[in-house]
């Protein structure tokens, strides 16, 4: 079965705002057994609109619309879709209602444009918005559905979840696919590619390998399409074991694993905790770890170290080490992780200190010269890494290199040393 996608609204084609919607739609509804055949955007026009969803039900079974149903004169959705489909403009009794008490509650006059967005097409099933004032509505026509949802991702996301899924799953009668995706780190694109060949070599004909890389990692999905059974299912499962064996080191777990995730992981389960002095990534290692449910379990605290006086005065970095080998170096990475492992009283501290850039680089410290800190309770070591010129990417792959560095500290020593 085809499936098609239309985000409407001048506000994503002037790049006000960013389409996730179509990115997170496409993936429920590829796990639902959808091809996804096109995504499509297009401004508050009428025309544009009406020949998007016309044009989409040429090609695709299912076809699946958001945005352009707020109160105001610019979202025009719902009358189009009208013109589409038939029938007249109809007020649904639930959503009025439920609308009125939801302004109430929030002290907002209930006033004209509020009690617009409850009325619908007679020719569609409404879809009860409990998180929304405007509901989605589901169109049918020769055997094919027409879905639209509001833009508010999370109003979208809820009626995805509890209305349309269950409903295309009613309508159409579809075969299986099922992704399965593995996180890696610490190599390349090609290196990877390499260092895997004869794995990659050795799957089955029905099971399609794709890399997705990114600045931090690299994930490996294994896909297989049109299935009926589990047999693909426990397949992929295999395989990835196999793969998990091969490159222990570069493996960091499945689905939204993170370095930051996969040494979370270690850290509970060695009961040991971690403190982290930051200079050059200014709290986003940090917040790699805080970020995650459970964070007080490991994580005991931090300090964002920018200046050299604050290295000084609060981790006790040496004057003289900063005057003779300077903020980014081994040195320096040394003594932050060692002074906030010590103001802590953490198991394990991790620092970073570099030149994160667009600017301040010199021939012997190019801007992406980071220098990483770790110290232990068998000692304290650094290591350099040399990254772009990007200053988001920069600070991005510290904080990942930084997380790594201690993830294989935590691998490769025994629990009881």
């Amino acid at each position: 079965m085809k499936a098609e996608i239309i985000t409407i609204g001048d506000e994503i084609l002037i790049g006000q705002i960013v389409d996730t919607n179509s990115a997170w739609i496409a993936a429920r509804l590829n796990e639902a057994g959808f091809t996804v055949v096109r995504k499509l955007t297009v401004g508050d026009d009428r025309r544009e609109i009406a020949d998007a969803v016309e044009g989409a039900m040429r090609t695709a079974d299912a076809v699946i619309v958001t945005g352009g149903l707020g109160p105001t004169k610019d979202d025009i959705t719902k009358q189009t879709l009208a013109g589409i489909f038939g029938g007249e403009m109809v007020r649904d009794r639930e959503t009025y209602e439920r609308n009125g008490r939801i302004l109430a509650a929030r002290g907002i006059e209930y006033n004209e444009l509020n009690r617009e967005q409850a009325t619908v097409p007679s020719s569609a099933e409404v879809l009860q918005n409990m998180h929304g004032t405007a509901p989605g509505m589901w169109f049918t026509r020769g055997g094919k559905a027409v879905v639209s949802l509001p833009g508010v991702p999370f109003e979208m996301k809820e009626l995805m979840e509890t209305e349309v899924m269950p409903r295309l799953a009613a309508h159409f009668r579809q075969s299986k696919v099922v992704h399965r995706t593995a996180i890696t780190y610490g190599l390349a694109e090609s290196v990877l590619a390499a260092t895997i060949a004869e794995w990659e070599a050795a799957l089955p004909g029905y099971l399609h390998l794709a890399y997705l890389p990114s600045p931090s990692q690299i994930r490996l999905r294994l896909s297989a399409y049109d299935i009926e059974g589990r047999r693909e299912e426990e397949e992929i499962e295999r395989r990835f074991r196999v793969l998990e064996r091969l490159i222990p080191d570069y493996f960091i777990g499945y689905g939204d694993a993170t370095v930051a995730s996969a040494t979370a992981d270690l850290l509970r389960a060695r009961r040991a905790t971690l403190a982290v002095a930051e200079s050059c990534t200014g709290g986003a290692l940090s917040a790699s770890f805080t970020a995650m449910a459970g964070a007080s379990d490991y994580y005991l605290g931090g300090v964002v170290s920018y200046s050299n006086d604050v290295k000084v005065g609060i981790l006790g970095v040496s004057p003289d080490t900063l005057r003779l080998h300077g903020a980014v170096s081994e040195q320096t990475a040394c003594e932050m992780a060692e002074g906030v492992r010590r103001l802590c009283g953490a198991d394990y501290a991790l620092s970073t200190t570099g030149v994160a850039g667009p600017t301040g680089g010199t021939p012997e410290k190019p801007v992406g010269t980071v220098w990483i800190g770790l110290a232990t309770p068998h000692g304290t070591r650094a290591c350099k890494s040399v990254f772009a010129r990007l200053r988001t990417q920069n600070i991005e792959r510290a904080a990942a290199a930084a997380a790594n560095m201690l993830r294989l500290e935590l691998l490769h020593r025994q629990p009881t040393e």
